[in-house]
């Protein structure tokens, strides 16, 4: 989490602090699956990806989208009287399904002029008049752009390039201390800073607008950062990521401690607008009755997680339960050695780790690429996420009861890859009337 309300003394993110100040601060926010595209949905279905077909990214020949008979946020809000937009990057589909009313969206890197997108931005806070809105704002940054080691840091419009010393800057636990890697997150900070300018460009045309305070107002991002150990897995490090809200009348300068996901996201904008009763099956919660506590509660203590693809290529189900003090994950094609995203194995920092270093953080890579069908973390004494206690006898408790946790959460969801004896328990279940016995076991038992 690059951002100085979160504790980050080296990024300058004034903008998003303030919005921070002003509003409520999730410290423990995470998102369901940590690839752009995927987690995007499930913030606009309050349902995994795994349940509504949106299984990865849904350009080119990738190609997963959601399911037509899912309910969206553009399409209830639609339904519902509200002026819906979409500005900046939208990555989900189909357009059927995300009937957005307007969208303003200039491609990959059109998305980094935070200056054009505030002010199409400030266009529809004015034209929507009397009428509701929700507005989806889409930040192309702090996303690599298509270079091996860029983030698109050249002059925008009335931007200021704010550069990082590389050699000035911490090395998060999860990465190595190489020239490579310096480099590489210099510019990502850059990129963060050029995001947070946007923000406050945003912020400003809402209060032109005189509407800022009769508007809720959500800021997350869909992945953790752009680095090998990060995004597309479900370390800490992709999933656990920076949820601030702004509800107008609630107090200001909350820190709430309670567990959330993606899947809140939509329940929460619903709740704010009055609108009941449209969304079957759904995952989430609405955050406004617990907004403003402080103690953790009971019933908001852990998170499902559920990753399959990034790219058609990255096929990798992991499925994952995480609570204050331990993550379980079932890899669940696990024999298979753990796929790269593209821009991630053509990062300078991958290069230089597989050529140089050995280790990714903490982790050896062997341990990265190859992994075991179940891993145990006690994120408490072992944030870096690097000893499986999955083998140990003291944690067969533990292991045993979150892997059933898991294995019924599957089921509820109807999870194509809940695996039972190497094949889904979904396509295979009709014929369990029929006398057919499974193992309880997600490979296949050869005798």
């Amino acid at each position: 989490m690059e951002l100085g309300c979160y504790g980050n003394r080296a990024a300058k993110t004034p903008n998003i602090d303030r919005l921070a100040a002003a509003g409520i601060v999730f410290a423990e926010y995470f998102c369901t699956t940590a690839t752009c595209s995927a987690s995007r949905s499930v913030m606009f279905t309050g349902r995994h990806n795994h349940e509504t077909g949106h299984y990865g990214h849904c350009h080119g020949y990738h190609h997963f989208t959601t399911f037509e008979d899912i309910k969206t946020a553009p399409a209830i809000f639609r339904e519902n009287g509200y002026f819906t937009a979409l500005v900046g990057k939208k990555h989900v589909g189909p357009q059927a399904v995300y009937p957005w009313e307007y969208e303003f969206a200039e491609g990959f890197n059109g998305n980094r002029d935070v200056q054009a997108i505030s002010k199409k931005a400030g266009e529809l806070f004015r034209d929507s008049q009397d009428r509701p809105f929700f507005l989806t704002i889409g930040f192309g940054d702090p996303h690599r752009d298509n270079t091996r080691k860029g983030f698109f840091n050249q002059d925008h419009p009335g931007i200021i390039r704010n550069e990082f010393e590389p050699y000035q800057l911490p090395i998060p636990s999860i990465l190595p201390d190489l020239p490579e890697t310096r480099l590489e997150l210099a510019e990502y900070y850059q990129a963060v800073n050029r995001l947070d300018q946007g923000v406050g460009m945003v912020l400003e045309q809402l209060h032109q607008a005189k509407k800022t305070e009769e508007t809720l107002i959500i800021f997350l991002s869909d992945n953790g950062i752009p680095f090998i150990n990060s995004k597309t897995t479900m370390y800490d490090a992709g999933i656990h990521l920076p949820f601030i809200m702004k509800v107008p009348g609630r107090k200001s300068g909350i820190r709430n401690q309670n567990m959330i996901s993606a899947v809140d996201v939509l329940p929460t904008f619903m709740d704010w607008a009055g609108i009941k009763n449209q969304l079957s099956g759904c995952r989430g919660r609405s955050l406004l009755p617990i907004a403003e506590k402080t103690a953790e509660l009971t019933d908001w203590d852990h998170i499902f997680g559920s990753h399959t693809f990034h790219e058609i290529t990255n096929c990798y189900p992991i499925r994952m339960l995480r609570t204050r003090k331990y993550k379980y994950s079932k890899n669940v094609l696990w024999k298979l050695d753990f796929p790269f995203a593209a821009d991630l194995y053509a990062s300078p920092t991958w290069e230089a780790i597989r050529l140089k270093n050995g280790k990714i953080g903490k982790r050896p890579i062997t341990n990265y690429v190859r992994r075991p069908l179940e891993e145990l973390y006690d994120i408490e004494t072992d944030p870096d996420e690097v000893n499986n206690l999955a083998e140990q006898p003291e944690y067969r408790n533990i292991l045993c009861q979150m892997r059933q946790t898991v294995d019924q959460w599957q089921e509820e969801t109807d999870d194509p890859w809940l695996f039972r004896d190497g094949v889904s328990y979904r396509g295979v279940k009709r014929y369990i009337k029929e006398g057919l016995k499974l193992p309880d076991a997600n490979d296949m038992l050869l005798q």
